[in-house]
């Protein structure tokens, strides 16, 4: 196949444009669904009731149903007397029928009744109707109830049904047919499922689906479609000659050798933009087959989502006559420097909090095929294909993935990378309030710096001062004056160098990284770990020119026990509890302090109350030791350092 390349990309605003010009004029057929199974449906046409509520007048009270001139009169000091015998006062409970000839109810606490209960005696009057529901009070029949165009809610059904409507007219769920492609695919069916070397389980049909339902849509999956051009020229063609209202083709669009989606769509139908000006979700394809709509969505999972809320979600709403609801943005300040290619709309995965009464919004790492960065980050920032970025400190709008009464509860935490913060977060998460801790992760020194500059509740450090062997206080000290900070022991740790398993290049020092035989896995330029390797790099009087790998880095431990686990590097400095999460081999080197760095002053807030309370209990303390490696002799010993 001859390579296509992306020739006059689209703009989002232009592609969308082209894409609802074609289908103007396409909305689903009205079915008549049962009232009681229409939440979420849109009404076709006016909805209008065919009884009234009450369809009788009824007590709204538990009383004593009575003609209300019969109390004219009553006070404290002049009481008046009903007899219960003849009817001129009836016992009645709330929601039954008002006896003919009653226009009131005197309420039980408000009457004395007799020892023999035949009379009422009552020491306020009533006016008339008081504390009766009226023949159509909530509703009569024939009134309006919904117009058309309408998305049925929760206490609309309980409407319908009061209203005398057992079934309602509404626009047919759209239908969406996914076709998930690729030869290296498989669905997984089971836990502890095999899965072949060379293969990659298939997800993002299960998100895109979801989303689907999420606007209103019936979803149906096929099987996965191996990369072969003419298989997936007859599945794309069965699909587009379907019941299906819409197509959605994912991985495939972009232009690699083995891309056939969109010579498929050219050749079956017609391409309307081949590449759109954002960013992930460039290699987005809108097509037309059979006068429908057929999209050729990324494969990268974010680039996938991304791609599919700009343009299905918005259609699948189109076709059953409503717009997209709109989400409310917030106003953040950036707490990072965020460049941004030129000539394309970036979309950010943020972490968004608030810090005393203001917003601040921290980026996420880029990636088009990070999930978890969409799973994790709890707001989205849109930088406009005419900037070349976001400046730090920039007010910037945000959209909030999350409620904001949430992003209000979230503790930003910004520094090293450790194992025992997901611990804090899931173990915070179980309480009510929830302060979901959100973590992001720059180093140790990236961390100091973000509490100098007011960004972030809570660094996470373990940065070594190498002259005098102190762990954060000579850092703190030197960077933050002028605010007092306290220093919260998490834990103690084991650094030390993740291997494969059984060690096959026999590393036992740092000074074997100089062999040429041995790669390594470094950490960023001002993480913790970065400081003690190039630390312990002087101690030993080596190059760091001589450590093959020396400038390769990541950015928590994980991805430095990915990097070994995987081949790519021999071995990586980090900390046991990584080493055992995937069953590597370890070399202790040594022991360090990973301490919580919080401003005095958050002390009181309930939020970092209710995380110093978690993790000062036996039980989060057995939970650290139980990950290898830690030990929580001084876990909440607090030392304050003033400014």
């Amino acid at each position: 196949m001859k390579r296509k390349i992306y020739l006059n990309m689209q703009t989002l605003e232009e592609a969308r444009s082209l894409l609802f010009k074609r289908f103007d004029k396409t909305i689903t057929e009205e079915e008549t669904v049962e009232a009681r199974e229409a939440l979420g449906r849109v009404t076709t046409q006016p909805v209008t009731a065919e009884l009234s509520s009450p369809r009788f007048h009824s007590a709204a009270m538990d009383g004593f149903a009575v003609v209300a001139e019969d109390t004219f009169g009553a006070t404290d000091e002049s009481p008046i007397t009903l007899d219960i015998t003849s009817g001129q006062a009836v016992p009645i409970n709330t929601g039954f029928p008002m006896p003919e000839d009653k226009n009131s109810v005197v309420m039980v606490e408000n009457v004395l009744l007799s020892d023999d209960q035949k009379s009422a005696t009552i020491r306020a009057a009533v006016y008339p109707w008081q504390h009766v529901r009226k023949v159509g009070e909530d509703i009569v029949a024939t009134e309006l109830l919904f117009p058309a165009h309408h998305v049925l809610g929760s206490a609309d059904l309980a409407a319908l049904l009061t209203g005398g409507r057992a079934t309602v007219s509404v626009r047919k769920k759209p239908r969406l047919l996914i076709l998930p492609t690729g030869s290296e695919l498989v669905f997984l069916e089971k836990n502890g499922q095999e899965i072949p070397d060379g293969k990659t389980i298939e997800s993002n049909s299960a998100v895109l689906a979801a989303m689907a339902m999420e606007a209103g849509a019936d979803v149906d999956i096929s099987p996965v479609v191996k990369d072969d051009f003419d298989t997936l020229k007859d599945q794309i063609s069965a699909a587009a000659n379907s019941e299906a209202d819409l197509v959605v083709i994912n991985a495939g669009s972009s232009a690699g050798s083995a891309d056939y989606t969109l010579p498929i769509i050219e050749e079956l139908g017609e391409v309307l933009v081949h590449g759109v000006t954002i960013m992930p979700g460039k290699p987005t394809i809108l097509g037309v087959i059979n006068n429908k709509p057929v999209i050729g969505n990324p494969g990268y999972p974010v680039s996938a989502i991304i791609s599919f809320k700009q343009f299905v979600v918005p259609l699948l709403y189109f076709f059953q006559g409503i717009e997209e609801p709109k989400t409310e943005t917030i106003t953040a300040i950036s707490a990072k420097n965020l460049p941004s290619r030129s000539g394309m709309e970036e979309f950010r995965r943020m972490i968004t909090g608030k810090i005393a009464d203001q917003y601040v919004t921290v980026p996420m790492r880029k990636g088009a095929g990070a999930i978890t960065t969409l799973t994790r980050a709890n707001s989205i920032l849109r930088i406009p294909m005419g900037r070349e970025g976001v400046n730090k400190n920039d007010r910037v709008k945000v959209k909030p993935l999350r409620s904001v009464s949430q992003l209000e509860k979230t503790i930003l935490c910004t520094g090293s990378h450790d194992l025992c913060l997901d611990l804090i977060h899931n173990e915070l998460k179980k309480l009510t309030p929830s302060y979901p801790l959100a973590s992001t992760h720059v180093g140790s020194l990236g961390g100091i710096m973000a509490i100098k500059e007011g960004n972030t509740h809570i660094a996470g450090s373990h940065l070594l001062d190498p002259d005098s062997g102190e762990y954060n206080t000579v850092a703190v000290n030197r960077y933050i004056s002028d605010r007092q900070i306290s220093l919260i022991t998490l834990a103690h740790r084991q650094q030390g160098l993740m291997v494969l398993p059984t060690n096959p290049k026999n590393i036992q020092s740092i000074g074997d990284l100089a062999d040429p035989d041995v790669s390594f896995v470094n950490r960023q330029a001002g993480s913790g770990t970065r400081v003690l390797f190039d630390y312990r790099l002087e101690q030993d009087e080596l190059d760091p020119d001589t450590i093959i790998g020396y400038d390769n880095e990541e950015y928590t431990h994980m991805a430095v026990a990915v990097s070994v686990l995987s081949g790519k590097s021999d071995a990586g400095l980090g900390i046991l509890g990584a080493a055992r999460a995937l069953k590597l081999d370890f070399v202790p080197i040594v022991e360090e302090r990973y301490d919580l760095i919080i401003p005095t002053e958050f002390l009181e807030l309930e939020m970092i109350k209710q995380l110093l309370s978690i993790i000062n209990t036996a039980a989060f303390k057995k939970q650290v030791e139980t990950l290898g490696g830690y030990s929580t002799r001084d876990t909440g010993r607090e030392v304050t350092l003033s400014g």
